[in-house]
């Protein structure tokens, strides 16, 4: 693996725990990214000629990453966009099984609408909760964080591969913003039929860019109303005729943010997604041993059998201050501080975080 504190320079200055919130800018990115922008700067509209096919480039590549067809793949700035995009193109009357306490930017976007909305509770027995609530309700959709923002819960995928088998109809929608990067991901052979993401966390790309995967049996159930001549490749006669995706890609689409995707996807495709999952499960496991032999997780956490590299430990203002004080760098979500841990992280990390944890209780 490479040399990371050269690569991601916040790892010599501090114990980043915080990729929850944002991912680390690397060097090699950023180099990047100034030639991107210094060939703009000398070539202006020449530059500008370029556009289209690197558009398409980035379009293959993030097909290929997450095993999708290219017609199955929109470039959107963030996850918001896409998922009220999609939710315009639904019928009105449908009814929808959210999580409760899920992430605002799913639950409101649903909420603000006029769907008939019910929720499954968030707890230690989350996939027996949606089964039930799909029993009663008999949603016509299932939205839902794959990783919880606060917690770290994180959904069985096999578990939701099986749901669609038994329930073919149900639209199941979700949102990997703290999912994709941390694990291997084929969304050809998912239960998922749409999946959202903002990519600046664990995809480690920067901001302004991210994923909208739909495929391509459910494409038809949807009509968005979303639309710009950038959805027709700025040709006049086929406002009539739009691909689908594009319904996502009304306007320019900026190759600055969406080429840092590209080059995070080719940066994780040469360490080896199975070298930095295996980096991640690691860290997890161990960190969930730690955290409950110095009992700082809730018992939703501590039953469940699988969790993400995401946790809420129990703490208050105070040491989160002497967490600051010790360059520690984490969020207070929730009740609690949430830490997380990628690729670039250690159990040297990990035992920083506990040390000064253990001289403060």
């Amino acid at each position: 693996m490479m040399q990371l504190k050269d690569d991601f320079p916040v790892l010599s200055h501090f114990t980043y725990l915080n990729t929850a919130s944002c991912g680390l800018l690397s060097t090699s990115l950023l180099n990047w990214r100034r030639e991107h922008d210094k060939s703009l700067l000398g070539g202006g509209s020449l530059f500008r000629d370029l556009h289209k096919p690197h558009i398409e480039s980035i379009r293959a590549s993030v097909a290929n990453f997450f095993k999708a067809s290219n017609n199955e793949i929109g470039l959107i700035p963030n996850f918001s966009f896409g998922l009220n995009t999609l939710l315009d193109g639904l019928p009105s009357n449908m009814k929808v099984l959210l999580l409760k306490s899920d992430y605002p930017s799913i639950n409101w976007a649903v909420e603000n609408r006029n769907f008939e909305v019910c929720y499954a509770d968030l707890d230690e027995n989350l996939e027996e909760n949606i089964e039930v609530a799909l029993q009663k309700h008999k949603p016509d959709i299932l939205a839902l964080s794959l990783v919880q923002y606060i917690s770290g819960i994180k959904i069985d995928l096999t578990f939701v591969k099986r749901l669609k088998a038994y329930h073919p109809n149900l639209i199941i929608i979700g949102d990997g913003t703290q999912f994709l990067g941390t694990s291997l991901f084929d969304f050809s052979e998912s239960g998922l039929d749409v999946l959202i993401a903002s990519c600046y966390k664990w995809m480690l790309a920067g901001y302004g860019n991210g994923v909208v995967m739909i495929k391509e049996g459910i494409q038809k159930k949807i009509s968005p109303r979303v639309i710009g001549f950038n959805s027709s490749d700025a040709v006049y006669v086929k406002r009539d005729d739009i691909a689908f995706m594009r319904r996502f890609e009304p306007g320019h689409l900026d190759t600055l943010s969406f080429g840092s995707l590209e080059k995070s996807i080719d940066m994780l495709q040469k360490i080896g997604m199975n070298v930095i999952v295996n980096k991640i499960n690691l860290l997890a496991v161990e960190a969930k041993k730690q955290f409950e032999e110095l009992n700082l997780l809730n018992d939703a956490v501590k039953k469940r059998k699988e969790h993400s590299s995401i946790f809420n430990i129990t703490a208050d203002n105070g040491l989160f201050q002497k967490l600051k004080e010790n360059n520690i760098i984490c969020s207070q979500r929730g009740t609690g501080i949430r830490v997380g841990f990628h690729y670039y992280n250690s159990l040297e990390d990990l035992n920083a975080l506990t040390d000064v944890i253990k001289t403060n209780i």
